[in-house]
């Protein structure tokens, strides 16, 4: 963005669409895309590059994915066959996946190493489409230097397929300046509640009834994956969980109206921005920045964003109250690919403790403990003076204007967030669930009011049915942007 933008900006000449491409979430024609995105046949596999399959890069930030690979090659220079390419494919995340079943089942196109959302794994693995990674002969535990619950995301049937790459988590931004005159224990910190929370925002004494007015919180109730993501946290500090490490369902009827009355409690009494029922990340990013909400819940990225659209000042971020959910891509190994051995090393690579530092420095959450602990490896040089801006001091890709004392509580509140986050249920019918539980719990939120007993049973009914795959699975997956 422009300086001449970025005045434009402040000047509140923001619009969603400006949003979008800033924050690379909207169509390839914002971002930009590769110029080659062909996808290699099966005669290739043996003598062309090692191909990654993956999602758009979404950091606008000298595509440190593209980025990474070239440093990989790079250090294969003198091996033709030991190149990668990475292939980024058009569409949302919705279309990507159908992408991947279709190649890696068909064969139609080769691919060695496939970045997946997590909540593909389970699916992935229960078709064969992935490798299982092998354990160390070291005898090193598998989940060596990844925080855990990230790595956990890897793991279908007490098998790990993958390795984190970049991980998301749910985080509360704010405004310090709308506290001003609250008393301390309704002031956010990283044990907050979202009793605390609520009691906050109702001493605010905000009543938004349309869409636009000023209200004390917005997020993503859209009907699409954002309003899954906020759901499932709703669950989870209810004590609801929908399914075991393997899929099989487990809740039922009265703990599902339990967890919907958590969330009605978060979004209702005229708490929430009345736009959050249409809001995406885009749109309810929009809403904070122009001051119609005071909290916002959203994802790590929009840390970076939030440098460009507002003064260091008028916002922090703290861990969000009670359980966040995870987001994030892993790499595997296509169970096709004749080059495992070597798409394993490329993983490892792209997954090392340098590479994880250039992701974090490029606005990606990392995945390993070194990079929150201060101990971590510097970021591969060329990549860093690729993804840094010319004019960041602190050598970690900060946003401008930022200290190297609100970059060390950053990095804290992130950790600290990643360490005790949730994950959306494991199922390898992960399609089918997400529209039921979307499609339930949206009509409910329009309808403004709390779940009866039949609702709770009828939804209760629906997803035993999508968890024991006897449901068709949607033609339409809902997607976050960075997962």
């Amino acid at each position: 963005m422009s300086r001449a933008e970025r005045a434009a900006v402040r000047q509140g000449t923001r619009t969603a669409a400006a949003l979008g491409c800033l924050l690379a979430l909207v169509s390839a024609a914002c971002t930009g895309g590769p110029e080659d995105r062909q996808q290699p046949g099966p005669k290739e596999a043996a003598h062309g590059p090692l191909v990654i399959a993956s999602g758009l890069d979404v950091t606008g930030s000298g595509s440190v994915r593209q980025q990474l690979v070239e440093e990989w090659n790079r250090r294969h220079a003198g091996s033709e066959s030991q190149q990668a390419k990475l292939v980024e494919l058009p569409g949302g995340a919705d279309q990507q996946r159908s992408q991947l079943l279709g190649a890696l089942q068909s064969g139609s196109a080769h691919y060695d190493v496939v970045n997946l959302d997590i909540t593909w794994i389970p699916e992935f693995a229960e078709a064969g489409l992935i490798s299982p990674m092998p354990v160390a002969k070291t005898g090193a535990p598998d989940d060596a230097g990844f925080i855990e619950q990230v790595h956990a995301t890897t793991v279908w049937k007490g098998r790990s397929y993958a390795r984190p790459f970049n991980t998301d988590v749910g985080l509360l931004y704010y405004r310090p300046g709308s506290l001003k005159g609250i008393e301390p224990q309704n002031r956010p910190t990283d044990d907050w509640t979202w009793a605390q929370l609520l009691s906050s925002i109702d001493t605010m004494d905000l009543n938004p009834v349309k869409p636009g007015d000023r209200a004390g919180w917005t997020t993503q109730l859209k009907e699409y994956e954002g309003l899954t993501v906020n759901t499932i946290e709703a669950f989870a500090d209810a004590e609801v969980y929908l399914t075991d490490s393997e899929g099989h369902y487990l809740s039922n009827a009265e703990e599902l109206k339990r967890g919907l009355d958590t969330l009605i409690d978060r979004v209702g009494d005229r708490r929430v921005q009345p736009a959050a029922l249409d809001s995406d990340e885009t749109a309810s990013l929009a809403d904070f920045t122009e001051d119609r909400a005071v909290f916002l819940r959203h994802w790590p990225y929009a840390y970076g964003a939030l440098a460009s659209l507002m003064e260091p000042g008028e916002y922090r971020v703290r861990r969000l109250p009670g359980k966040a959910v995870l987001g994030g891509q892993n790499l595997a190994v296509a169970a096709d690919s004749p080059r495992a051995d070597d798409a394993r090393a490329l993983i490892a690579f792209l997954t090392s403790p340098e590479s994880e530092r250039c992701l974090f420095d490029a606005g990606f959450a990392a995945t390993r403990t070194s990079v929150y602990d201060g101990v971590s490896k510097p970021c591969w040089p060329r990549v860093d003076a690729a993804i840094r801006p010319a004019d960041d001091a602190t050598g970690e890709g900060a946003p401008k204007r930022q200290s190297a004392q609100e970059r060390t509580a950053y990095k804290e509140t992130l950790r600290s967030a990643l360490t005790v986050a949730v994950q959306r249920p494991r199922t390898p019918y992960y399609g089918a669930f997400t529209q039921v539980l979307q499609s339930h719990v949206y009509a409910l939120l329009k309808a403004d009011r709390r779940p009866d007993t039949d609702e709770a049973e009828e939804l209760d009914a629906a997803l035993r049915k999508a968890f024991a795959g006897r449901q068709e699975e949607p033609g339409k997956q809902g997607e976050e942007p960075g997962r």
